[in-house]
């Protein structure tokens, strides 16, 4: 399933980076760009097939807010990321109150706008798959995807995509999970997802413990705490 961006962006040369960036990941393809608020509205009035807006605060026709109150006035029913410099907190409390996903304050990399977006992709996996009435588990799962990933920042070389899926696993799981039945899970090594649960377990995210087998020697299970 491929979520189709509209990015609202009035500076064009950040406009070119956000379309390039959203280009780089998969599962994500550009709708358009929209230089104005007006101009955004415009579009979305013509193609309801936008699943998710990066939305700038400071546009030069009118406040970014402004444009989401007039997008939901009319029924537009399309995620929002804000993708601004805004950092005032009546700013902040407003988007969350009018239904803003997530929010990216500039200046960004490449890789803090992928987990973003990575974030929103897993939120809307867990949106698909659910049945069309859901219990408190599957309603937490969702709105967990959208929170940052757990652990905090990530050491060097690991992957926010597979931290996710390494926590899911953990947190699906109905009891302690050895490395290489999370390996099974999320299709990596062992070796690999090892890294991933030690660091769960040093940041107090997972409850590590030895599991004794019948070779004598243990072996280590994680538990999402």
């Amino acid at each position: 399933m491929t979520t189709r961006v509209l990015i609202v962006e009035d500076e064009a040369l950040a406009a070119e980076a956000h379309a390039v960036y959203v280009g780089r990941i998969d599962g994500f393809e550009v709708a358009g760009t929209a230089r104005s608020a007006g101009e955004a509205a415009r579009f979305l009035s013509a193609d309801r097939s936008v699943d998710l807006v990066l939305l700038d605060m400071h546009l030069p026709d009118g406040h970014g807010l402004g444009l989401l109150q007039r997008l939901r006035a009319a029924g537009h029913l399309c995620d929002v990321i804000a993708v601004t410099s805004a950092r005032d907190t009546d700013v902040v409390r407003h988007a969350v109150t009018q239904g803003v996903v997530l929010y990216l304050l500039k200046p960004f990399t490449f890789a803090t706008f992928k987990a973003k977006l990575e974030q929103y992709a897993a939120y809307r996996d867990q949106l698909a798959s659910a049945d069309a009435e859901v219990v408190q588990d599957e309603v937490d799962r969702m709105f967990g995807s959208l929170r940052p990933v757990a652990g905090g920042a990530l050491p060097k070389g690991m992957s926010a995509e597979t931290m996710r899926q390494v926590t899911a696993a953990l947190r699906d799981g109905d009891a302690a999970l050895s490395a290489s039945e999370v390996a099974g899970v999320v299709g990596a090594s062992r070796v690999t997802v090892r890294r991933y649960l030690e660091h769960l377990a040093d940041t107090g995210s997972a409850e590590r413990r030895p599991r004794y087998g019948s070779s004598g020697r243990p072996e280590m299970e994680y538990r999402w705490v």
